[in-house]
């Protein structure tokens, strides 16, 4: 069956993944009275639980598509390893965003720094690794130590082998299974930032404010905004370096671009999605839009205007761990109302079924008058929750 352009309903939309990001863009939809339709396999996924109607197919399935194509004026993607195809195919009848070309560039690490190279935003000296003979090369090229990383589906420090010589790259390469690799060199990090920016199909952009991020063990622990170690200058920077790469994209919906500031107070990009962003969930709770509402805006074509913080935040990440007491324990719920007590706590849970460790399973969000007041809470609320200070 063919898709009738005339067809679809102008109050119809589509997201492409169920996952937590999806289920935040169904909401933000439905605030605005519009319909979502998500596109996901899992039939027991976050974004299709919370949607209107969840079509449980894989990404490509032809009649999945179809209806989509038929009933949807506009479809987005909630994270980047949607095929860019089934996007393409899409496109020919739909309002699509992000685009399938920007897509791909962020599918693969090599493309992503080629674009980062050729925008004019310096990144980390890096080299491509798909045999031995570039192995080689990589290993005798002043790039060690550094990250081995798999060129494709990686993320929350998955597919990440740090190294320190020679031999310890050859045994990560073959740990990751000999995948097309690229081999950072490891920098001298201050501190770890993200942008999110909007970009319209005017070229209109908007931004949230500077994000200042703390990892653990490669998954995103925490976000404190206003970023409290980044002077303004290394901050206008970052946006501006931000809304370049999206430019260079022709990019249109939300983008998240994260940079390291390194020792020296220079500025290197690191990675980017083409998606909403774990650090920017703060603004659900803190900014007059959220990002998902950014999201919304750039997919319909909706007048894009400047979000504003009206509250510091802090947001604290909730894995799967706080379940569990120990290596061999069952798990149980944590002591929400502990943390619910504390002043500006707000809580949100994805509606994942199974906690597992590693596992992105919610946030809480702290907001208040002052960024000292917000941290303190988080603080607290961290100490309650058994997770490491910050």
């Amino acid at each position: 069956m063919s898709a009738d352009p005339q067809t679809p309903d102008a109050r119809a939309v589509a997201v492409l993944g169920g996952g937590q990001l999806g289920r935040m863009f169904v909401h933000a939809a439905q605030v605005a009275g519009l319909r979502v339709t998500v596109l996901e396999p899992d039939a027991a996924s976050p974004a299709g639980a919370a949607a209107g109607q969840h079509l449980t197919a894989p990404y490509t399935d032809a009649a999945a598509l179809d209806h989509i194509a038929q009933h949807c004026a506009a479809v987005t993607t909630e994270f980047e390893n949607v095929p860019a195809a089934a996007l393409r195919q899409l496109a020919a009848h739909c309002a699509v965003s992000p685009p399938a070309d920007a897509v791909e560039v962020c599918q693969h690490r090599a493309r992503e720094k080629a674009c980062f190279q050729a925008a004019g935003v310096p990144c980390a000296p890096y080299a491509l690794i798909d045999s031995p003979a570039t192995l080689a090369t990589a290993a005798a090229a002043g790039l060690l130590p550094g990250i081995l990383k798999t060129a494709t589906l990686g993320y929350d420090g998955k597919g990440q082998v740090r190294v320190d010589s020679a031999e310890a790259l050859a045994a990560a390469w073959q740990q990751l299974g000999q995948a097309v690799c690229v081999l950072e060199k490891r920098l001298p990090l201050a501190h770890e930032i993200s942008v999110v920016v909007a970009r319209g199909r005017d070229g209109q952009t908007v931004h949230l404010p500077v994000q200042q991020n703390l990892h653990r063990d490669g998954i995103l622990a925490v976000t404190q905004v206003p970023a409290p170690d980044v002077p303004a200058a290394t901050a206008d920077k970052a946006v501006a370096r931000a809304r370049r790469l999206a430019d260079a994209l022709d990019y249109v919906g939300v983008l998240c671009v994260e940079f390291f500031v390194l020792a020296d107070g220079s500025l290197v990009a690191n990675e980017m999605a083409p998606r909403p962003h774990n650090s920017g969930h703060h603004s659900i709770d803190a900014c007059d839009q959220s990002q998902f509402d950014l999201q919304l805006r750039t997919l319909m074509g909706w007048p894009l205007t400047p979000p504003r913080l009206h509250s510091p935040a802090v947001m604290l990440n909730l894995l799967g761990d706080l379940w569990f007491d120990g290596a061999g324990a069952s798990a149980r719920e944590p002591d929400w109302p502990a943390v619910l007590a504390l002043p500006g706590v707000r809580l949100h849970l994805y509606g994942k079924a199974e906690p597992r460790r590693a596992r992105k399973m919610g946030h809480l969000t702290v907001t208040a008058a002052t960024a000292a007041q917000a941290r303190a809470v988080a603080l607290q609320a961290a100490s309650r929750l058994g997770l490491p200070a910050f």
